[in-house]
């Protein structure tokens, strides 16, 4: 999503991330919920529905809907395309890359977070490319311990995604989070260690790796959304809000269902 103005940026008390901690509960059940409708036949615009109804069954307001005038409760990205695709009724074929990126409020709460799936039997690549995103997600949060620095974030995701033969994208990064989907500071998938904020208990970081089979350069289709990849290959996606704690970094988003999280 493109990030509106925010003013202000200050460290949440643990009563207001234990707030966050219930939106994300929600949001990654509903993740989950879609995740695992998807099918060959289903369109995109289906998927959609069922995030939008799952949010609102669950007392919660479906934050993308309207957010600088985006029409839809969930974002429905398909093979070459990297985040932000239009839902429409565009239909799932066997062998698709399909990334599902939500956001949801709850109680003036913002959750967000994302996972990329095959449709049916996997394309060649999509699976190892799947796995790799989702693996880059965890060398992320996992750097996100106090005392270390945003740049120490994307170092990891960089570092791992390079290794293993892929690329990171560099238009869009990750973000603070809470009152505000996007909020200070921002948190780039590339970067150099201790560079960057100093990471302290009360940071909310919406963590999210975008990572190309090819080429790192992406553009926007004329929709004025819908983000792809310059060289037309496949691009994946993964994203969790974490908070910072005492203790190290704990993912808000955690989807109930391990079988469907891990797709």
């Amino acid at each position: 999503m493109m990030a509106e103005r925010v003013e202000s940026f200050r460290l949440k008390r643990p009563d207001e991330i234990e707030k966050m901690r219930a939106a994300g509960r929600i949001l990654g059940a509903c993740l989950a919920h879609v995740a695992a409708a998807v099918r060959p036949g289903i369109t995109t615009l289906d998927l959609d529905r069922e995030a939008d109804t799952f949010i609102r069954d669950h007392g919660c307001i479906p934050g993308f809907i309207g957010y600088n005038n985006f029409p839809n409760a969930l974002c429905v990205s398909v093979d070459d395309e990297v985040v932000h695709g239009i839902p429409g009724k565009r239909v799932l074929r066997d062998g698709n890359l399909v990334s599902l990126d939500c956001g949801l409020i709850l109680d003036g709460w913002w959750a967000d977070s994302g996972l990329s799936v095959p449709c049916g039997e996997p394309a060649d690549g999509v699976r190892r490319l799947i796995d790799v995103t989702r693996t880059a997600l965890d060398h992320g949060i996992a750097a996100a311990q106090p005392g270390h620095h945003i740049g120490d974030i994307g170092h990891a995701v960089q570092t791992y995604v390079e290794s293993e033969g892929y690329s990171v994208v560099r238009q869009y990064v990750g973000h603070g989070i809470g009152r505000n989907m996007h909020e200070p500071p921002q948190v780039p998938n590339y970067g150099r260690p201790g560079s960057g904020n100093l990471i302290k208990p009360g940071y909310v970081l919406a963590i999210e790796p975008m990572v190309n089979a090819g080429d790192p350069e992406v553009h926007v289709l004329e929709d004025g959304w819908t983000v792809v990849t310059d060289d037309g290959r496949l691009s994946s996606y993964a994203e969790h809000t974490v908070a910072i704690t005492e203790d190290g970094p704990q993912v808000l988003t955690l989807r109930p269902e391990p079988a469907v999280a891990e797709r």
